[in-house]
């Protein structure tokens, strides 16, 4: 298995230093950076860049959310993962909108947050059943009287409807019978065509302007 470098943002320094262990302790994965403020973050990270990020939300300073749209804006590739203990709508819906792939509660179980944390580097966009539940009410909630076109395919709805039901590139690509690197063409047009940046974002769009019921 490939090894998996992760760098996490927390302020509190008792969660940090778990993280930091069960990281390091856990075959197939390394720490690439433990940093108490989304300041320290900004000047630490950099190329080669982690494979994931997880970023507090709650921090001294900027924000989690502030820091996510600065570092999506400075390396559009690099995958952040919200680990939390807000599950409000606001903060959710903010902080996939500011480029984050995934949102995490904390009290995640830790081979749950392990397997979360190789999913959204496999371009998934892991989120906890709770926040699951959340976005769905949200976005039905939020989503327009009629369906917005955007000139979609029918394959790149397909495509769609599969994100939103959960998959990553490697397993729609399965269902699909195409390659992986299909997909990743496909999702560049998507991507242009909902003028988005990130699949959490693809698939906000989706739901709230009906693309995908």
């Amino acid at each position: 298995m490939d090894r998996l470098d992760v760098a996490l943002i927390e302020d509190a320094p008792d969660v940090r230093e778990g993280l930091v262990a069960l990281i390091d302790a856990s075959p197939g994965f390394a720490c690439r950076g433990a940093f108490a403020s989304m300041e320290d973050a900004l000047t630490g990270i950099r190329p080669p860049l982690p494979a994931v990020v997880l970023v507090d939300l709650g921090l001294p300073g900027m924000s989690g959310i502030q820091g996510i749209q600065i570092l999506k804006q400075r390396y559009p590739s690099l995958v952040m993962v919200v680990l939390t203990v807000y599950d409000d709508d606001e903060r959710i819906f903010t902080a996939l909108c500011a480029g984050a792939s995934g949102y995490l509660l904390k009290g995640t179980p830790p081979a749950r947050l392990l397997e979360w944390l190789r999913d959204a580097a496999d371009n998934g966009s892991p989120v906890s059943p709770q926040v699951a539940s959340r976005l769905i009410r949200l976005f039905r909630e939020q989503s327009a009287t009629v369906k917005v076109e955007h000139d979609l395919t029918p394959h790149e709805v397909r495509l769609l409807k599969l994100l939103v039901a959960g998959h990553n590139y490697r397993t729609a690509a399965k269902e699909l019978r195409v390659s992986v690197n299909t997909v990743a063409f496909h999702m560049r047009n998507i991507y242009q065509k909902l003028h988005v940046h990130s699949k959490a974002q693809a698939v906000a769009r989706a739901l709230i302007d009906r693309i995908v019921e």
